[in-house]
Parts: structure tokens; C-alpha cells; sequence
């Protein structure tokens, strides 16, 4: 069996989910808060960064409040199933995470900024769940899409560590691969900013408490 009572494991490519060769949905043109297109080419000057830390609903919303990201948009990553629905990521049968892929100005916010509000915003300790979410699609991961993002989150992750082992919490279990390895499909499109047209919804984001000894991005919800 792919999983047990107590711990989820991701499928291999052999074992997940075959998916399919297109997308079986429409994804809607613009963020519901900040106006902006939700699917690229962007403009020039912006960058992407990637993130899973838990249900990606109230994930977005963390980003899309964060001064000089441009555009968010939820999605599944890290997994081997192509073109994913929502019902088959839940199943922990594609092996993907839900994550939130960020787009910013670099000029008003930075990548370790964005690394502070990630780190902030979730218990990076939990392995395969956040809070009373349970599920490989629940975990914790960094998608890179530079070399300079990469060195950038190691070291986060690595200075996060000691202070959370100071605070007497576990080892940090969060993903860190390159992007172009790990392909990122958007959701449907009813989890797009899901908060704004939901505000009373389940958010279920939730971090430590230990501050991050990097940046200066406000993280309140």
C-alpha cells in the first residue's frame, strides 16, 4: 500500500495517478484583490517564487497582502501526475503539494522577505500535514527558479533551524528542488484568492510563533 494509518508517503512516478495531457479547466484571467493576470508571460522585471506550506487557500492569502508581490496564484507542485484535479491531489495518489506561486517586483519586496513571510506562516517541523491537515499534498516545500533563490533558502532554512531548535521545536522537513523539475499546474479555478471570495472560509494556516531571523515582511493574516 502507498500509505499507512499514521504516515502518508508520495508515490513513485510508477505508482501515481497517469493524469492526462491537457487541463480539464479554465483558469480565470485575474486576481480577485490586486486586478493583476493570474498566468504568465509577466511583465519584465517581475520574478517567481513557489511555495507549499499547507492548505493554499489561506497560504495565497499571506502572499497577496505582502507589499510588492504583483500577482498569486494557487496550484499543485511537486508531484508526477500531469494536469492534476483537486480530487486526485486529495487522494495523496499524484504526489503533489499544494502551493502558491508568487509573483513580484524585486524592487519592493525580496526573495528573503518572501522566504520570512513562508517560514513565519506555517510549522515547517510537521512532515506530511500543518495543524489537523494531514497529507503528502499538506508538506512543506521551497520550488527554486534561480540559482540565487536556492542559496538564498538554504540559508533561510538553515537559520530558521536554530531557532527553532532554541525555541524546542523539531527538524525543519520542507522541500527544496529546483522548479523546473517540479512543474506547478494551477488549481481550479474556485481556489483562486478562495479567502476573498470566501472571507468566513477555512484557512488553516498557522505558524510557530518563533520569528525568522531573515527580512522585514509583515506576516499577519
Amino acid at each position: 500500500m502507498l500509505f499507512g494509518r499514521t504516515t502518508p508517503q508520495i508515490p513513485t512516478p510508477d505508482q501515481a495517478l497517469k493524469g492526462r495531457a491537457t487541463r480539464e479547466y479554465e483558469v480565470p484571467s485575474r486576481h480577485t484583490v490586486l486586478g493583476n493576470a493570474l498566468l504568465g508571460p509577466y511583465p519584465d522585471g517581475l520574478e517567481v517564487a513557489d511555495f507549499g506550506l499547507g492548505c493554499f487557500w489561506g497560504a495565497e492569502r499571506k502572499f497577496w497582502q505582502t507589499p510588492g508581490v504583483w500577482t498569486t496564484l494557487v496550484g499543485y507542485q511537486g508531484g508526477s501526475t500531469p494536469n492534476p484535479v483537486y480530487e486526485e491531489v486529495c487522494s495523496g495518489l499524484t504526489g503533489h503539494t499544494e502551493a502558491v506561486r508568487v509573483v513580484y517586483d524585486p524592487a519592493e519586496v525580496s526573495y528573503e522577505q518572501l522566504l520570512k513571510v513562508f517560514w513565519e506562516s506555517h510549522d515547517p517541523t510537521q512532515g506530511f500535514r500543518q495543524g489537523n491537515d494531514v497529507g503528502t499534498q499538506y508538506r512543506s516545500a521551497i520550488y527554486t527558479h534561480t540559482p540565487a533563490q536556492a542559496t538564498s533558502a538554504e540559508a533561510s532554512r538553515a537559520s530558521y533551524q536554530q531557532v527553532l531548535t532554541g525555541a524546542g521545536h523539531g527538524t525543519i522537513t520542507t522541500e527544496l528542488l529546483p522548479a523546473d523539475t517540479r512543474e506547478f499546474f494551477p488549481a481550479e479555478g474556485y481556489h483562486q484568492q478562495y479567502l476573498d471570495k470566501n472571507p468566513a472560509g477555512y484557512c488553516g494556516i498557522g505558524g510557530t510563533g518563533v520569528s525568522c531571523p531573515i527580512g522585514v515582511a509583515k506576516t499577519e493574516g
